[in-house]
Formats: C-alpha cells, sequence, structure tokens
C-alpha cells in the first residue's frame, strides 16, 4: 500500500477500495454488534468509550485516520471540516461517562463522515454547474 494521494485520476477500483476499506472500519466502529431483540446496533466506539480516561482517545485515532484518507483522496475542505466536527462532537460528548456511550450509539460519527467522504467525493466528480 502507499501512501500517494488518490485523485479522480486514479482508476475506479483504487477509489473503490479504499471506500471498501473505510467502510469495513466505519462499521466496526459504530454499528458492527446489535444488542439482542432490538434493532439498536453499536460497535467498538460504544464499547472501548467505556474505558474511563482513554477509551475515546483510543477510538478518535481510526477516526482521525479515516478524515486523514479524505483528504489523500482530495475531498475538500469543507467536506473534510464536517467530518473533523463530526469527531469533535463524537469525543467531547463521548467522553462524558455512560452519557456520552449512548450519545455514540445514536450519532454514528464514523458512518457520518464516511457518507459525508463519498458526498466529496460525487461533488469532484459531479460539479454543479452554474445556470
Amino acid at each position: 500500500m502507499t501512501d500517494t494521494p488518490l485523485t479522480l485520476d486514479h482508476d475506479r477500483h483504487t477509489i473503490d477500495q479504499e471506500l471498501a476499506r473505510l467502510d469495513r472500519l466505519a462499521t466496526l466502529l459504530d454499528s458492527r454488534f446489535r444488542l439482542p431483540g432490538t434493532s439498536i446496533r453499536f460497535g467498538l466506539d460504544s464499547i472501548v468509550g467505556l474505558v474511563p480516561g482513554i477509551g475515546d482517545t483510543l477510538v478518535a485515532a481510526p477516526s482521525a485516520w479515516m478524515i486523514w484518507r479524505g483528504h489523500a483522496m482530495g475531498v475538500s475542505k469543507w467536506h473534510l471540516t464536517r467530518m473533523a466536527a463530526n469527531l469533535g462532537i463524537d469525543y467531547v460528548i463521548g467522553a462524558i461517562p455512560l452519557v456520552g456511550d449512548l450519545f455514540d450509539i445514536g450519532f454514528k460519527a464514523n458512518l457520518r463522515n464516511l457518507a459525508i467522504l463519498r458526498e466529496g467525493l460525487d461533488a469532484r466528480r459531479f460539479p454543479r454547474r452554474n445556470a
């Protein structure tokens, strides 16, 4: 694996592979598991966040990596800022014991960021035309 920036000039397969990897990560962090008997899904973000003091910091690292990969794919600063804001909200509120872990279950910052990343890639591929 190289760390060369992915641009739209790269073949579609390379970008699709990167998105698939980020999708697996976001799913693992936000919705890998289901609470039995319910439709409530949660991931490692909620579980690791239960560890006092370091849990939310540990989970912030792969979330920040997703933002960095968005930058490497050439997503706009606007989209990267939105992704960073989601991470910040998740980190700050997630640090509140128990309340933050319940928030993590509902907010799902990584899945939100994946959607923003896809939106940013689509915006690059299909720019708006001024009428």
